[in-house]
Parts: structure tokens; sequence; C-alpha cells
């Protein structure tokens, strides 16, 4: 559940300052499940994470600029939450560090390889391979693959940003799920356990960077240097030695996938019978609610309707989710925004409550009006 019960560690100590063997135990069992981690080296975020795999990205290639999508979160640090240009740069980030960001939009491959092409300085591209926001905006396979076609064409770093997808979509993550390997891989969140914790994953050869060596002006010049007061903490250590263990056995993903297609397919037969526009869609052990209200001219959509525009499916009355969410947190089910994700903790029982809260919450809207046109 929420509070597993290996807490060993805490009996032991919780901070050495020093390398130990529950990093390098916590670090293979990473190599064992990520299929491109050649070499790990933990971060205390993945939010760091990202960032360490944007400076070696740069250091590995001596290009500095690196392409993401629009809409895809990496993190707050400054170059990735650069979202929508040629707008200016948000609030405290240097315009010299946004234009060193290229957003592109999703599904464009030629746009993509156009930019590849005539921009020599491109590093890397780095992106969520679900889609933005945990598959929000849901990602075409194909697409995923094509990127990672195009990054190998003209030799650029494919950064596959797996903080949420890496060990739930499969125990290998998105990568062994779909079958495109990346250079390097952002990691966090199941990886630490429930406790803070990051790493990046990666080629051999680019995370050499962040070797010493006895050569003349390799430390001074090409080094990346990494610092960290609670990288690999043994507490996190702990906790995600555990995690990942557990993961390694194959069925917490199963679990989790199986019970958010039941989720999906329960709140969507909530939808038909209420006669909503809209649909509850999303991939693996991810769910999002996309609504609409009567005014709006969108067709009743499927989630797996591939004729619609993928960036549609977010397209939906925002006022109208304001009001479902606080409808199902009356209903005793509160949402991480319009969505969430399902958790070895959570049960078929589960499932068939928040099946029911979403009708209960419609009838509720019905009844003060707040869908146009019923009630």
């Amino acid at each position: 559940g929420f509070a597993h019960p290996s807490r060993s560690q805490m009996q032991h100590s919780t901070h050495f300052g020093a390398a130990h063997e529950r990093e390098i135990e916590w670090g293979r069992l990473v190599q064992r499940l990520i299929p491109s981690a050649e070499r790990v080296r933990f971060t205390a975020s993945g939010t760091e994470a990202t960032l360490m795999c944007l400076r070696l990205a740069r250091a590995y290639t001596g290009k500095s600029k690196v392409i993401k999508f629009e809409h895809h979160f990496h993190g707050w640090h400054d170059y990735v939450v650069v979202d929508e240009p040629p707008a200016p740069p948000p609030a405290g980030v240097p315009a010299g560090t946004a234009d060193s960001m290229l957003v592109l939009p999703v599904h464009d491959l030629e746009r993509l390889e156009s930019v590849l092409q005539n921009d020599p300085n491109i590093a890397a591209v780095i992106l969520e391979p679900t889609g933005a926001g945990y598959s929000s905006y849901p990602l075409d396979p194909d697409f995923l693959a094509a990127v990672r076609k195009l990054t190998l064409d003209y030799g650029v770093l494919m950064i596959m940003d797996e903080v949420i997808t890496g060990f739930r979509c499969s125990p290998g993550g998105a990568q062994a799920a779909t079958g495109v390997i990346p250079d390097l891989t952002s990691l966090a969140k199941i990886l630490a356990g429930g406790l803070p914790g990051g790493a990046v994953a990666g080629r051999a050869d680019i995370l050499a960077h962040l070797e010493y060596r006895d050569e003349p002006g390799w430390n001074s010049r090409k080094k990346v240097r990494h610092q960290g007061t609670f990288n690999a903490n043994p507490l996190s250590a702990s906790a995600g030695t555990t995690a990942l263990s557990i993961v390694a056995e194959g069925w917490p993903a199963r679990h989790v996938n199986d019970l958010a297609a039941m989720l999906r397919d329960e709140m969507n037969q909530v939808l038909d019978a209420h006669g909503l526009s809209g649909c509850v869609y999303g991939t693996y052990s991810m769910f999002h609610i996309s609504l609409y209200n009567s005014h709006n001219p969108h067709r009743k959509q499927s989630p797996d309707d591939r004729s619609q525009p993928f960036v549609s499916m977010r397209e939906a009355d925002p006022a109208l989710y304001g009001k479902m969410r606080r409808g199902l947190q009356v209903n005793g089910v509160d949402l991480m925004g319009d969505g969430g994700m399902l958790s070895t903790a959570h049960t078929e029982e589960d499932v068939r409550e928040a099946a029911a809260a979403l009708d209960r919450t419609t009838d509720l809207l019905k009844q003060e009006g707040a869908i146009p046109g019923v009630g």
C-alpha cells in the first residue's frame, strides 16, 4: 500500500555522505530492468535527472540546442519550462537559456526533420514516450519510433523522460514496452519507492563524462560536475531497491495496467449512459477524463479513434472539469487534475467505487444545470 513494511534502513543510517552497498544494488536493479541503462547516475529528483540528461547530451556532442515538444513536461528547471515560443520566456528564465531550446509541435515529422537537417547545433531531442502530461496528449507510438530513427539518422541523441512511465508501463518502462531504446533516460518516482530520488540511465560512453580522468584538460573542460548531498542516500536507496525488486516480478505492471483498462471502460460506460460527449482515455496504468458540454461541436470520441487528431482529446471544457472534480471529491474520489494513475494499492473495488462516484457526480451536475441542456 502507501506504507510498505520494509523500513529496516531507518534503524541503521539515513546518510553516510559516501557510496554504500545499497546504492550499488539499486543501480544494478535499474540496469537489469531498463534496456538503455548501460550506466546509472543517481540524482535527488526527476527534475535534476532531466537537467543532467541535457547537460550530458551537450557535453558529449559539443552542441548546445535541445528540441522538446509542446506541452511535454520535464520538470521545472530553466531549460524545460520553455513551452510556447516565440512567446517571451517564462518568469525568471533568461532569454539566452530559452533560446537554446527549440519547441516543436508533436506528430510533425516533416518539421522535425527539417530542423535536424538545417541546424547543425542540435544536441538532443527530449520527450515523454506516451505523450505530454503522462498521456494527456496521447503520443502515436509510430511517431516515437520515427523520432528514434531521425535522431539516429542525424547523429542527435534521444532522451526519453521516463520519470512517470519508468517501471510503470512495464518493468522496463515505456522503452521496453515499445522497443524504442533511447540514448539517455531520466527516472524518478517509482524508482525511489515513494521517497525522493531520481536517476539518469544511458549509454556508457555518454555517462563517462561524469568520470574523473588523468587526461590533460578532461577534468576542467570535458567532465560534467555533479554533486548532491542526498543523491542515492541510504533511505531512498533502500526504498528503491525494495520497490524495484517487487517491480521485477512483473505482476505490479500487469495488475495496474489491467485495473486502469477496467477503470477506463467502466467510466466510459457511465459517460455513455448519461449521453455525455467525451471519453475516458489513456495508456497503460494512466487515465484522463475528457468532457465537453453540449454546445461543443466535437462529436463523441472513442479513446481508440485514430481518425481524431490526437491533440483534440484535450480540447475540452475547463469549467466543466473543475465542477466535475469538486463533485468527485464530494463523492469520495480525488483526481490529479483530469485523471490519475493506478497503483498496486488499488483494487477492483476501488475501480468500481470510482466509476460509481463519476455516476453520482454526473447526476449532481445535471441537477444544477452544469451540463447545458440537461437537468
